[in-house]
């Protein structure tokens, strides 16, 4: 199968970099894929998951944030504010920031302060259903 160059940035490290056979992320329209070749483009993505197959065949997934994708010449960068494997998650950590942004939420707050927190309940929400899913915990 044709491969294209993969490169993940979340804010605190390079999540993966190298050769991916295909990836799949959340848009804001719905689920998108990229193979190799696609035409060049670029697009944002949701707060979820982000499945990509490595050339040997393995299945990888990465809870991310939202951020930006660009495809260009066989390759595709993705840069997030956050990402992490499944079994990286601290599930009580990530249910303690589920009920600070549901507190939050029920808040009295500004329009930028409402759009953070709604931003931090979907990133929880996000991790918990990742570390329930893949059963890590």
């Amino acid at each position: 199968m044709n491969t294209f160059s993969l490169k993940i940035l979340a804010c605190n490290r390079v999540f993966y970099d190298g050769e991916c056979e295909i990836i799949v992320f959340p848009g804001y329209d719905g689920e998108m894929a990229i193979l190799a070749n696609h035409e060049a483009m670029t697009s944002t993505i949701a707060v979820g998951e982000i499945h990509f197959r490595t050339p040997d065949g393995e299945n990888h997934t990465a809870i991310v944030s939202d951020g930006l994708i660009k495809v260009e010449h066989n390759k595709v960068d993705v840069l997030v504010y956050s990402a992490e494997r499944p079994d990286e998650i601290d599930k009580f950590r990530a249910e303690a920031a589920l009920e600070r942004a549901r507190e939050q939420l029920q808040q009295k707050q500004s329009i930028m302060e409402y759009h953070i927190s709604s931003a931090s309940l979907a990133r929880a929400m996000a991790r918990l259903r990742g570390v329930n899913k893949f059963d890590i915990h």
